[in-house]
């Protein structure tokens, strides 16, 4: 199937996905399978084995939902997302977060981290940083793709990525992403915490750092986060 890294099947109904981490996985079907139905937004629901676990063979399975992403229709997926986390404000955050060393947590948790040092090429946008003291919560960290449209019914949300962060950094994170690569405009960003959306933007450009690292490749920030960088900084400088 398309999306899912390359690595996502389909057998009629069912969609299946290898297994990363367990940990999360196994949360992830329990909070989806437990979340009540809603008119505002659809999920697909995960499917059990015939054993009834989650996971067979480092394998997970859930429903195939109808409908296509169209990451143009940044406005939809803000507000589907709002939905969704307000569906999920009451689920604790799970320990496998604190833990978790993928290259988009990690870059998360440096552009969040006021104590380390980040690369030379965004330093502008880590000195700009202050402190933050906001509510955190459940919420899905790459929106703007994984949202699906189908008349007639409600978005899907699908492919959660759960981190314990701000809701209003989520919805930073898709404008961010639909400026950086879907040329949405920059005024999008006038209604984003400045603070919020520069520890968004740090978060997708620290990505790129870690998979190029671990790749052995040589890195810098991609010309197509200027506009995002720029817009950034003027509205930082606003404040």
């Amino acid at each position: 199937m398309e999306g899912g890294q390359g690595r996502t099947w389909r057998s009629g109904d069912i969609v299946l996905k290898p297994v990363d981490n367990s940990a999360e996985a196994e949360w992830r079907a329990e909070t989806l399978a437990a979340l009540p139905e809603s008119e505002a937004f659809r999920v697909p629901k995960p499917i059990r084995s015939v054993s009834g676990n989650w996971i067979v063979e480092h394998w997970e399975a859930s429903e195939l939902l109808s409908g296509s992403t169209d990451p143009k229709s940044w406005n939809e997926a803000v507000a589907t997302g709002e939905q969704f986390h307000a569906a999920l404000a009451a689920v604790p955050c799970p320990e496998f977060l604190a833990s978790r060393d993928d290259w988009w947590s990690t870059a998360d948790r440096d552009s969040w981290n006021l104590d380390i040092a980040l690369p030379a090429e965004v330093d502008d946008l880590a000195a700009a940083r202050t402190p933050m003291t906001v509510p955190h919560q459940l919420v899905h960290g790459d929106l703007l793709g994984n949202v699906l449209y189908e008349p007639g019914l409600p978005p899907a949300v699908i492919d959660w990525a759960p981190y314990w962060r701000p809701t209003a950094w989520a919805t930073a994170v898709a404008l961010i992403d639909a400026i950086c690569w879907h040329d949405a405009p920059t005024v999008l960003l006038d209604s984003a915490s400045p603070q919020l959306a520069l520890r968004a933007l740090l978060y997708r450009i620290l990505t790129d750092r870690h998979a190029a690292a671990a790749r052995q490749t040589p890195w810098t920030p991609h010309p197509a986060y200027t506009p995002a960088i720029k817009a950034v900084l003027d509205r930082l400088r606003q404040h």
